[in-house]
């Protein structure tokens, strides 16, 4: 099975420089937890929902908030994110993925063209749904 059988085609990108409020307000609106973080179209890493829980104050939009607290909304993606992702390419087997989350700890793989362009993205979640799939039509 290759990594473009079960990737996510629809990659949600972000730019070097756009602010962490910008960030904020797509993981707040959205069923994924990676941006991906590019410049010229071509990816430079990887940005979580988890990078910006770290980054950002937990007194935001509360009675505590204090301007230094709004001031990290201000931050850009460049500044947090993971630079210089473990990429795969779409020809790449599951099984290179497999390999990838088992000796690293991150939690998903862009997935790139020749040039380096995002063209999807897997989750180790991608890979269980996969073989559950697999399961269920191996049993019938």
């Amino acid at each position: 099975m290759k990594v473009e059988d079960i990737m996510t085609k629809t990659v949600v990108t972000i730019e070097m420089d756009d602010p962490l409020s910008l960030v904020k307000e797509i993981f707040d609106n959205a069923h994924f937890h990676h941006l991906l973080v590019v410049d010229n179209k071509k990816l430079y890493g990887v940005l979580s929902d988890r990078d910006l829980l770290k980054t950002l104050s937990p007194s935001l939009n509360t009675a505590a908030e204090t301007d230094k607290d709004r001031a990290t909304l201000k931050k850009r993606a460049h500044q947090i994110m993971s630079r210089k992702p473990i990429t795969l390419t779409k020809e790449a087997s599951v099984y290179d993925a497999i390999d990838i989350f088992v000796n690293n700890k991150i939690s998903c793989i862009p997935i790139v063209d020749d040039a380096n362009i995002p063209v999807g993205i897997l989750s180790w979640r991608d890979i269980l749904k996969a073989l559950q799939k697999k399961r269920k039509i191996m049993k019938h």
